[in-house]
């Protein structure tokens, strides 16, 4: 059987990728830089910058764009064409909506924030928030702008396999959201919808890919706790759903209620809500709230740093519950490195030594060194950055790769 990348198409598609790939993670290169990084022979290079540039998709920079320090001839250096296309990224969170327009370098062109009392907005009302963002950005972005061609949407909450619908959120009384239906319909472009975790591990491995490789997990610690997971260089998603719900893994049966609904998940013990329950001596089978102060959280925080009190007991307790979930984890899959993101990651320091107990300790995984746990406070920027990376590469791979501009051509008119 022969392998369909020996095919000439598959091939060219192949070598094209490689080249926006390049592009689009060092920004400038020359020819033989290109062919430095990608391992395509001078002669493969040439063809395909020639035919990219002959397309519009990428561009000759200017003249010392390169640097100043060059012996001999000047090279001329490449680049991503910024004006090509536009993509547009939407983050929905808790009371939040966040929307920004790019250039096919991901340049910001346009940004756009709204507060929303999403936890009262039925999903029509919420869809007229957001198209009046995006209409917004669209209608006021500069002439010379490439067209729309690509809307990639960040969202708390489950989303189906597809990555169209949202399947439930806790950030909304409506279930069963087609964001991507709609909003393509509406727009004329494809549509991705993802949890926003995923979104998050997606920014990390470009942000770092040293560190976030093939594998490793990021975990959103906040009002909710959510996971993005990546394996064997693939993201881990369900058969029929995004998955990874880390904060609904069982930890106690019959225990705390979850905001989900059910007992004793991890979410029960480790989220805001949870741990302020739990300092309150609030009876743990009453229905959770659907959003809290962070300025109470905060404060509780600097209680549990000042002195031991229940303050310091409902943080460790969390620490015991993240701790057992991905010892879980790890049982699965094995260890692998951990990103802590949003709020909670901003109180490890009162959760470690719990954490990684569990983990590592006598009835736990190995030693303690061996767990590698990096910490984001602000998890906002990441699921925009994760939003804006999809987009993009869904054009160099989905449209760009392949050499079929009729999608972008019919663009043209948005």
């Amino acid at each position: 059987m022969i392998d369909e990348i020996a095919r000439p198409d598959d091939v060219r598609r192949q070598n094209r990728r490689l080249v926006l790939t390049a592009l689009r993670r060092y920004g400038l290169l020359s020819r033989t830089e290109i062919v430095a990084q990608t391992g395509l022979s001078p002669s493969t290079v040439s063809a395909i910058t020639t035919s990219l540039i002959s397309e519009g998709i990428i561009i000759e920079a200017r003249e010392g764009d390169l640097g100043s320090n060059r012996r001999g001839r000047p090279q001329i250096a490449l680049a991503l064409n910024p004006d090509v296309a536009s993509v547009a990224t939407v983050e929905l969170a808790l009371n939040l909506v966040h929307a920004v327009l790019y250039d096919y370098k991901g340049q910001v062109i346009a940004e756009k924030s709204q507060r929303v009392p999403t936890l009262q907005m039925p999903a029509g009302s919420l869809f007229q928030s957001i198209f009046a963002m995006l209409d917004d950005l669209i209608g006021a972005r500069p002439s010379g702008t490439g067209p729309l061609t690509h809307i990639s949407m960040g969202v708390q909450g489950v989303t189906d396999a597809t990555s169209a619908t949202m399947l439930w959120s806790p950030i909304t009384p409506d279930r069963n959201i087609n964001f991507g239906g709609v909003l393509s319909q509406r727009y004329g472009v494809y549509v991705s919808v993802a949890n926003d975790c995923n979104m998050i591990a997606e920014a990390l491995r470009w942000i770092d890919p040293e560190h976030y490789a093939d594998d490793f997990a990021t975990i959103l610690l906040s009002h909710g706790i959510g996971m993005g997971l990546y394996l064997k260089g693939k993201p881990f998603v369900g058969a029929r759903s995004s998955a990874a719900e880390f904060g609904h893994m069982l930890h106690l049966a019959k225990g705390a209620l979850c905001r989900c609904g059910r007992h004793g998940c991890i979410e029960a013990y480790a989220s805001d809500y949870a741990i302020l329950r739990t300092i309150s001596g609030e009876d743990e089978s009453n229905q959770p709230p659907q959003d809290t102060d962070p300025s109470t959280f905060a404060k509780a925080a600097n209680r549990a740093r000042a002195s031991e009190g229940v303050e310091r007991a409902a943080f460790r307790t969390a620490g015991q519950a993240i701790g057992a979930g991905l010892r879980s984890l790890f049982s699965l899959i094995d260890p692998v490195p951990v990103a802590l993101v949003g709020p909670g990651a901003g109180v490890f320091d009162l959760m470690e030594e719990e954490l990684r107990e569990v983990v590592s300790g006598p009835s736990g995984w190995g030693a303690t060194q061996d767990l590698s746990i990096r910490c984001y406070p602000d998890e906002h920027p990441l699921i925009v950055q994760g939003c804006l990376m999809t987009s993009l590469l869904h054009l160099d791979t989905q449209i760009f790769a392949p050499g079929d501009l009729k999608e972008m051509q019919l663009k043209h008119a948005l």
